[in-house]
């Protein structure tokens, strides 16, 4: 648990780097990056202090969790080279890279978006835009797609409390089920006093699979953490990490506080009731908003790390003025049956000089008299340089010459 300790620590700095409105991230995903490049830090080097640990300890946490992934979580890790960078002085540091991290020349545009879609499980689209003058382009994607293996009920949104801040614009809300999910206040001395909700995840694709327990477990649960409303937000984010972890266990934690030793009432976290029962009983229930995420983080100045780690990559270039652009998108949706998220996170080195004024054309076609147009079938079996066409590969099966345009009609 000490490198979750540090991430937590590396956590907290990333998402004050980002800002506290709104948004989603992967720490993680922005720590194994680094860590990528930690096997190549020179003792003292200041990477360490953003990695929380030892470099070369970092290193291999990153290569476990590349190697050995977890069932539930897709992670894809890539160091590309452009055509001018002299890769000489990296065969060393690559050869220790984990043997999942792909290594070679940056592909182009549509091959590095494939990449991404593959990786990100469809939730990320594109790579950013990265210039063929980046001399060293690093990446690492994170994604995950499941199913809660007992669904929440949809209630309205009142349920909330029809005098808090968001029940007036909500229709629909989600309710615990009557069972599966956990839940439980506790004491954090980040966060004070907080509530806790745990919401277990099987495949997506296979919602009703259950691990044998005595084979092993491969699971994740979703945390939410909510305090005070004036408690600070990078206090609540750091509660969340402490605690989260900790959760895994099952097992009933030492910040849980009792009900019997919290007044019957309502606070603007929770409402306790009492009624006469035998013996003393406790059970919970949790109402929670439907939420959904699109950030895109630029890390470039602000994300701890980066820089430290741009100056080890210009070390083995042997460039004295390297500079780099470093951003990640992260996307995520939590609801009623499920929850899916995905990061990319990226770093491209570059010369200081390639980061110029680059320039930038744009046409306007304009079909204004008597064209052609041919549509043509495209068909091949197999994937990448294995590819092969089939007999209707190339075939063009409609033409036409254009020279009497219509008006606008509807479909």
């Amino acid at each position: 648990m000490e490198w979750t300790s540090a991430l937590g620590r590396y956590a907290g700095r990333l998402h004050r780097a980002t800002g506290m409105g709104h948004h989603v991230a992967s720490p993680l995903g922005a720590w194994l990056l680094l860590a990528l490049v930690a096997k190549a830090a020179p003792p003292g080097h200041d990477l360490a202090e953003a990695l929380g640990m030892d470099p070369d300890e970092a290193a291999a946490v990153a290569g476990t969790l590349l190697e050995q992934p977890h069932s539930m979580v897709a992670a894809a890790s890539a160091v590309w080279y452009g055509p001018d960078a002299d890769v000489s002085g990296l065969a060393g540091w690559w050869a220790g890279l984990p043997s999942t991290t792909s290594f070679g020349p940056l592909p182009d545009r549509l091959e590095l978006d494939r990449w991404v879609r593959e990786h990100s499980l469809g939730l990320i689209a594109s790579m950013p835009d990265i210039s063929p003058r980046a001399l060293l382009t690093l990446a690492s994607v994170l994604a995950t797609k499941v199913s809660w293996r007992e669904p929440f009920e949809a209630v309205p949104a009142d349920d909330l409390g029809r005098d808090t801040l968001w029940a007036p614009r909500l229709s629909q809300v989600l309710r615990t089920p009557p069972k599966s999910h956990r839940m439980f206040i506790a004491r954090s001395e980040h966060a004070g006093e907080i509530i806790v909700h745990v919401a277990a995840g099987a495949p997506a694709e296979d919602p009703d699979h259950y691990h044998d327990p005595t084979a092993g477990r491969d699971e994740l649960q979703v945390v939410s953490v909510a305090a005070a409303p004036d408690v600070d937000p990078a206090r609540v984010l750091a509660a969340a990490y402490e605690i989260a972890p900790a959760c895994v266990s099952g097992r009933r934690l030492k910040s849980e506080v009792s009900l019997f030793k919290l007044p019957p009432g309502q606070t603007p976290l929770w409402t306790i009731r009492e009624t006469e029962l035998h013996g003393h009983t406790e059970s919970y229930s949790a109402v929670l908003p439907c939420w959904s995420a699109h950030s895109t983080h630029d890390l470039t100045d602000t994300g701890p790390g980066f820089p430290a780690a741009t100056r080890i990559l210009a070390g083995l270039l042997g460039i004295d003025d390297l500079t780099h652009q470093a951003q990640q998108t992260a996307v995520a949706r939590y609801g009623q049956y499920g929850f899916e998220a995905a990061a990319l996170t990226t770093t491209a080195s570059y010369r200081s000089a390639g980061l110029g004024p680059m320039l930038a054309r744009e046409a306007e076609l304009r079909f204004a008299h008597p064209y052609a147009v041919v549509a043509v079938a495209a068909q091949t079996s197999g994937a990448g340089s294995a590819a092969e066409p089939g007999p209707w590969h190339g075939v063009p099966v409609f033409s036409a010459w254009v020279s009497e345009p219509d008006d606008l009609f509807e479909r």
